[in-house]
């Protein structure tokens, strides 16, 4: 592998915040995003709590300056533009420049506004609703508001998505076939993801609690998070002062099944060993953990099982910020990614809101407070899917 994967710039939109000044915000006032449903029309909407963001599609549009395109795509824009302007790289067009996006959802949100009209009558609805349906126009919307015309491709590995996006850039970047890569991921919130997910039972009626002994579910978010990456030279000639760099990373896949991880952790525990290996660091080298953490009874098990196999009774500090934020789909390791690269930039540990008993068979504690003034070098943020695909990837601090 060629040189190292700098982190320049980072975006994000989530239930906590429209900006990465807002989000830290949150998390020091430790100010959750999850809430009752307002944009959707659902028979869930007074039962089920979510992570919206609190801007409306009409509000994503104005704000981005676009046309009112898919909800998915608007918060993609949205974070991606954030992501560039703070990377200050002075032209996308100097450079081989990529655009990795991952979502689960697509374009789904409108195309769920074109079938009420046209179900009821089949000469209504507007096709324009459901032109940008798959998930390639989504990576295609966002690529064409940016100014990105090189290399797109998009990434659909369920919760691990993102992350998966992250690494192809990183291995595009290491072995010069590119000098810049936007990578990340976006999801909006649907009626079919919600229902998809409720009828899979594993949806909690109250704000979730991940790693707690009552644990009952998770609750859907939505959002959009995506880092620049560059390679050295791009960093040297353009004068990025650079937040962290890409150490490692490792995908995995256990193949239990299609809706559940197994019990032993297996691809977890993989996943996380393997990306220590590529990055050359040991368990105590890590500061803080990004637990995927999503506060059902089967994921935070197999998680939990993995990392007392892997770090023993040395773990680090570690946290589930979809606390804060729900459970954003295909975007969660994007946008946890931002927040781990947070947490190298300001020196400091996000909370697990709502934990209050420690897991009986695992005896994990998982950070309650933010906790800022520290010295974080290296941050491991998991990204656990269905279908058991596992990511893990290590952001490190650059030693100057």
């Amino acid at each position: 592998m060629k040189g190292r994967v700098l982190v320049a710039g980072t975006g994000v939109i989530s239930a906590i915040g429209n900006s990465l000044p807002e989000t830290l915000h949150a998390f020091q006032q430790k100010k959750s995003g999850i809430g009752a449903i307002t944009q959707l029309e659902t028979l869930h909407k007074n039962v089920l709590p979510v992570g919206e963001v609190k801007l409306s599609t009409e509000q994503l549009a104005k704000i981005t300056k676009q046309p009112t395109i898919t909800r998915t795509a608007l918060l993609g824009i949205h974070a991606a533009r954030e992501a560039i302007a703070s990377a200050g790289i002075s032209s996308l067009k100097k450079w081989r420049t990529g655009l990795i996006s991952a979502t689960t959802v697509g374009g789904m949100d409108r195309t769920e506004d074109f079938f009420q009209p046209f179900l009821q009558n089949p000469s209504q609805g507007r096709l324009r609703d459901v032109v940008h349906h798959a998930c390639g126009s989504t990576t295609e919307l966002i690529a064409e508001a940016i100014g990105v015309n090189g290399f797109l491709s998009t990434i659909n590995t369920a919760c691990s998505s993102s992350v998966n996006s992250i690494m192809l850039a990183s291995r595009l970047i290491r072995q010069g076939l590119l000098d810049v890569v936007v990578a990340g991921g976006t999801d909006a919130l649907t009626k079919f993801t919600l229902n998809g997910f409720n009828s899979l039972m594993i949806l909690d009626k109250e704000p979730c609690r991940p790693f707690d002994a009552t644990r009952n579910g998770l609750n859907l978010g939505e959002g959009a998070g995506f880092l620049v990456l560059v390679s050295e030279t791009v960093a040297a000639r353009e004068k990025i002062e650079a937040i962290c760099h890409v150490s490692g990373f490792a995908n995995t896949n256990d193949a239990y099944h299609q809706t559940a991880s197994s019990p032993e952790g297996r691809g977890s525990f993989a996943a996380m060993q393997q990306s220590l290996e590529v990055s050359g660091l040991s368990t105590d080298d890590i500061d803080y953990i990004n637990l995927h953490g999503t506060g059902t009874v089967n994921n935070d098990q197999s998680e939990g099982t993995a990392i007392n196999r892997l770090f023993s009774d040395k773990k680090p500090k570690l946290s589930s910020t979809k606390s804060f934020t729900g459970h954003t789909l295909g975007a969660c390791g994007g946008i946890e990614a931002v927040f781990s690269v947070m947490a190298i930039r300001h020196g400091c540990v996000f909370p697990n809101l709502r934990f209050q008993q420690p897991m009986p068979e695992l005896g994990i504690v998982p950070q309650v407070e933010f906790e800022s003034g520290l010295k974080i070098r290296n941050v491991m943020s998991n990204s656990f899917g269905f279908g058991g695909n596992c990511s893990s990837i290590i952001f490190s601090q650059i030693q100057r």
